[in-house]
């Protein structure tokens, strides 16, 4: 069976087919920088419409028109990041959210299973961002982006990132990870004020990754068999932590991170003085 569903992505915008049965090392690869030339603060997002589930529309128009500034966060049930991040989210909503529009735009799915598949049609799409609203029990908009991620792509693609823009488009900050909540906590604070960010960009994916690991297995579980599987085979290294997480279950889900990384860190340097001593 081919990994990648057979669908080119819009003009201009990636080479890659945007959707995959599969996750693929290159994407993983991408996640992992902001690259240069992508959309960031200060630039404009431009002209864009995506639906809600509530029948409603976010776009430019309606940014205009609501006059508030907004947190756009992008996400997927299959992903563990966004598992992460949507911990500290309606805290941020409670705080901010008659100041700030709060809006999380359903992309593609990030560990497809049998059970959570990629969609292929943009109905089957809407029905995963309603799954995505009900079991964060998110209480602000859930939009959705087109089958092949037009508006995602435009502003880099990766699984969980965040932007908060003007009402007229126009990037105030960009957060690699929306589980840095302290990040957005900042951010939000300023631009409730109607002050600029004292930091535009926000990186530290090494903070988001160790946050992010607790939640992986429960994540795999719920996209069903095949999500495993697939990170074993794509991405060997996060595999082990999520396996050394499932050691520490008597830990707070998002604690869970460091000391995995911190077991499998003197492991490995446990079998390399093994080696050193067998040569």
């Amino acid at each position: 069976m081919n990994s990648v569903i057979d669908i080119m992505p819009a003009t201009g915008l990636d080479s890659r087919p945007y959707r995959f049965d599969h996750p693929r090392i290159a994407d993983m690869m991408h996640d992992m920088f902001i690259r240069k030339g992508e959309l960031g603060p200060g630039d404009h997002l431009g002209a864009f419409a995506l639906d809600t589930i509530s029948g409603g529309s976010f776009s430019d128009a309606t940014l205009a028109g609501d006059g508030r500034p907004a947190l756009i966060v992008f996400g997927s049930r299959t992903c563990p990041v966004t598992e992460s991040a949507a911990e500290g989210l309606p805290g941020l909503h409670e705080r901010y959210g008659t100041r700030v529009r709060f809006v999380m735009v359903q992309v593609r799915e990030a560990h497809p299973g049998l059970v959570i598949p990629q969609p292929r049609t943009f109905e089957e799409k809407l029905v995963h961002a309603r799954g995505l609203q009900q079991h964060h029990r998110f209480r602000f908009e859930v939009a959705v982006d087109d089958l092949d991620g037009t508006f995602h792509r435009r502003l880099g693609a990766r699984p969980n990132s965040a932007f908060i823009v003007d009402p007229g488009g126009t990037i105030l900050f960009r957060a690699q990870w929306a589980n840095d909540t302290e990040a957005l906590d900042e951010a939000l604070a300023a631009v409730a004020r109607g002050t600029q960010p004292a930091r535009t960009t926000v990186t530290r994916t090494v903070r988001a990754i160790t946050r992010t690991v607790g939640y992986m297995s429960g994540v795999m579980r719920g996209a069903g068999p095949g999500a495993v599987r697939d990170t074993w085979l794509v991405a060997p290294p996060m595999a082990l932590m999520m396996r050394a997480a499932d050691l520490f279950f008597f830990l707070p889900t998002h604690r869970r991170g460091a000391p995995a990384m911190a077991a499998l860190g003197a492991g490995a340097l446990v079998l390399i003085g093994a080696l050193r001593m067998l040569l």
